[in-house]
């Protein structure tokens, strides 16, 4: 058996997942554009965190060759270097690559290096593994979990001491030590056996969703299955334990929480919901023109602007529609630019296009109202302008969120992605899917957050449109959201 850390950390989450990887790697799902982010994120932060430990020498990634990786790493040991990024070994079935390796006397310190903002659990089995198969080889002083310190605010240059923060985990790794072999005997156990029979559970995402995960739910059903219910409090694995997979079969006496129970019932009778009076209320307290306003926002592991904090929401995008008491819409927009900091012009920019009276219908208001905070805090001569927005918000969400307005269709959730399509499930206008290449927040932020690295700058026109265009669908959503309001009003 020859695990490395990934694959023993996979088999501590579900001896099911090392067991299909090792035997149908098929089987397992592509990573989406979300993971292949984090990814990517983990490499730049690895590759600033070299810094603080300069002049140290890089074991290149060869995947068709490790042995020539572990013999270039006895190298340089044995030649006296004092530093040496991706160290690798493999002792006892383990192969084991250490982010950054230090000499420290006649031994070495282990540094693993996160973009994370604090030691997780996991991080402390992943150095634990580390050390079990390095220790067979070299003598080991210390280990330590360096990551993100996301109180570091960024003015000038970079200092990279500040924006890492080194936790020594040395004693609880080598506490770890007594039960790692037993660990490793259950595994090679179970990979020379048949597949396990594990039930799908709350492992399945913990600690990070299982890349097998559409092969092991294959028998839950695709459309109104029990994990289709909102605020279930974990009831839904009760169910699952009775053999029950879908809202239809769900018992009558089974209990559920008040959200819980509205959505099963309006699932079984089809019923929409609307409470006229309530509706009718929120609908009255918005005030011409009405502003219909949407920021998107980015974040970087490292920050590159000055006052810019690690993982920072960063508005870098807004969409507004305005629509005066005649009917007239209109719209604005911005979009900043990727090689520098956007928030001044956008606040700038936002302070003229923004009407100096009438309402600002956001779909919860309190993302929009927290960058506000923000960006008051980042630009403090425009302050009280940004503050005094803050009391004209209404949050568009309120009626779906407390059940004045309820469709089966929901399923319990009532975000504007969800709220949208059912209100208008043959409009090619509002649909997302429709769009180009960005189609969701995380999409936005993700191409933002990037687009300054982009090597074909000949994309760079085409994709800044696919990011208004989708901004402006936002905006455009919540008008035909209102109007649906009052047209289910008037009828």
């Amino acid at each position: 058996m020859t695990l490395s850390k990934s694959q023993y950390i996979r088999a501590l989450q579900c001896h099911k997942s090392l067991w299909l990887y090792k035997n149908k790697p098929e089987l397992r799902d592509i990573p989406d554009k979300a993971q292949e982010s984090l990814f990517n994120t983990g490499y730049e932060v690895g590759d600033i965190a070299k810094e603080l430990f300069a002049n140290g020498v890089e074991i290149e990634f060869d995947e068709y060759n490790f042995d020539s990786m572990i013999t270039k790493t006895k190298e340089l040991i044995e030649s006296g270097c004092k530093v040496i990024y991706e160290a690798t070994f493999k002792k006892k079935g383990i192969f084991a690559m250490a982010d950054i390796l230090v000499k420290n006397g006649d031994s070495w310190d282990i540094y693993e290096v996160k973009a994370s903002t604090s030691v997780k659990d996991y991080y402390i089995d992943d150095t634990s593994i580390q050390w079990y198969a390095i220790s067979k080889a070299i003598n080991l002083n210390k280990a330590y979990i360096v990551h993100i310190n996301n109180q570091y605010t960024r003015q000038g240059k970079l200092n990279i001491k500040e924006l890492f923060t080194i936790e020594d985990i040395t004693d609880i790794v080598k506490q770890n030590q007594h039960d790692i072999i037993t660990k490793l005997d259950e595994i090679e156990k179970m990979l020379f056996q048949n597949e396990p029979n594990i039930d799908i559970g709350k492992h399945c995402f913990e600690p990070f969703e299982c890349d097998f995960y559409n092969y092991c739910w294959s028998h839950i059903p695709e459309k109104n299955s029990i994990f289709d219910i909102s605020y279930a409090m974990g009831k839904q694995w009760e169910l699952l334990n009775m053999g029950i997979y879908s809202i239809d079969n769900i018992p009558l006496d089974f209990t559920f929480g008040a959200n819980a129970s509205l959505q099963i019932a309006h699932h079984k009778s089809g019923k929409i919901k609307i409470d006229k009076p309530a509706i009718k209320d929120f609908l009255n307290t918005i005030q011409y023109p009405i502003n219909f306003f949407d920021f998107e926002t980015f974040q970087e592991a490292i920050p590159r602007f000055d006052f810019q904090r690690p993982y920072q929401q960063m508005p870098f995008q807004y969409s507004l529609h305005i629509l005066h008491q005649d009917g007239t819409l209109e719209h604005k927009e911005f979009l900043g630019d990727e090689n520098s900091d956007p928030r001044k012009p956008l606040i700038e920019q936002m302070l003229k296009d923004i009407t100096p009276n009438g309402s600002i219908i956001a779909y919860n208001q309190s993302f929009e109202i927290t960058q506000i905070k923000n960006l008051a805090s980042f630009y403090p001569a425009k302050s009280n302008e940004l503050l005094s927005l803050i009391d004209r918000f209404v949050d568009l969400a309120y009626p779906f969120q407390y059940k004045h307005y309820y469709h089966p269709n929901f399923k319990g959730k009532y975000s504007i992605k969800i709220v949208l399509p059912t209100l208008f499930p043959d409009d090619d206008e509002l649909n997302y899917k429709k769009l180009g290449s960005i189609q969701n927040g995380s999409d936005a932020m993700d191409t933002f957050a990037n687009l300054h690295l982009l090597k074909d700058k000949s994309n760079i026109d085409k994709i800044r449109k696919d990011l208004l265009a989708y901004c402006h669908l936002d905006t455009l959503a919540m008008v035909r959201i209102w109007e649906k309001l009052w047209e289910i009003m008037k009828k």
